[in-house]
């Protein structure tokens, strides 16, 4: 008997999400995965967190609305931050993946005991974000943590503006390494920020940066274990974004090779 394919929705505010989309193909072939972005409301990082938490919320219920999920992975650092409780709570039926700063794995891998954050500014000033940093750095006594917000970064990336994203690549990491030159270990906290992996290599190619889409795809692997099995080559993706389609399928195309047919929601919100 043919058991149907799960269907996981990938969320991000533009292209970031595509570094999550990359390892979660890897670890579930047998998935069929739908990506939203909310590029019309692109970048997240520097919006009001209340503001975002509600328009998540509807986006989540719209979304479903129109499309049966069975795991939502929220590939954006930012909505996890602000959001994921509150989505948790409203969808109690659903299992919510979210991604977060990969700061235990940082203080692991760090020599120096100076481990860098770069993510936007939302992130860095959310609760969650607070309580996660204050925990690990609990579990790691004598070890430091410092952060700054990369602003204009994510936007930059989103708009494929290579200068722009070499500079501020260059820019935001020295003036974080100004105030904690010892650090060795750097934590990109936007998924945006993968995707600039040259640009970080060329601003300081000694760096370790640390990703966490793998870890999420081993959660997601851990809640779906079927997907992970039974096709030979990941199956198709269906690609939707809230505003302008140039962006992700040039994006789809540069880091997936993936020609994406990008189309707008089929529900409003």
């Amino acid at each position: 008997m043919n058991v149907a394919a799960p269907v996981i929705g990938v969320f991000d505010s533009g292209i970031g999400g595509l570094s999550v989309l990359r390892a979660l193909r890897e670890a579930l072939p047998g998935a069929h995965f739908h990506y939203l972005a909310d590029n019309a409301w692109a970048p997240y990082g520097e919006r009001p967190a209340g503001a975002l938490r509600e328009r998540l919320l509807a986006l989540l219920q719209a979304w479903r609305g129109a499309k049966a999920l069975d795991l939502l992975v929220l590939a954006c650092n930012t909505a996890t931050a602000v959001a994921i409780d509150a989505l948790r709570e409203a969808h109690t039926d659903l299992p919510i993946v979210g991604i977060e700063p990969a700061i235990r794995p940082a203080l692991r891998a760090t020599t120096s005991g100076h481990v860098g954050v770069l993510a936007t500014r939302a992130t860095l000033q959310s609760a969650r974000y607070q309580a996660l940093r204050s925990a690990c750095l609990a579990e790691a006594p004598g070890l430091q943590v410092h952060e700054h917000a990369a602003d204009g970064l994510a936007d930059a990336i989103e708009r494929a503006d290579g200068a722009a994203v070499q500079t501020l690549c260059h820019t935001h990491l020295q003036t974080l390494l100004a105030r904690a030159p010892a650090i060795d270990t750097l934590v990109l906290g936007c998924t945006h920020y993968p995707l600039a992996e040259a640009a970080w290599r060329a601003a300081h190619a000694r760096l370790q940066l640390i990703d966490p889409a793998a870890a999420v795809a081993r959660r997601a692997q851990r809640l779906l274990p079927a997907a992970g099995q039974g096709a030979t080559a990941p199956l198709p993706v269906g690609w939707q974004c809230t505003g302008h389609p140039a962006a992700l399928t040039q994006a789809a195309r540069q880091w997936l090779s993936i020609e994406a047919r990008v189309v707008a929601p089929a529900f409003a919100v």
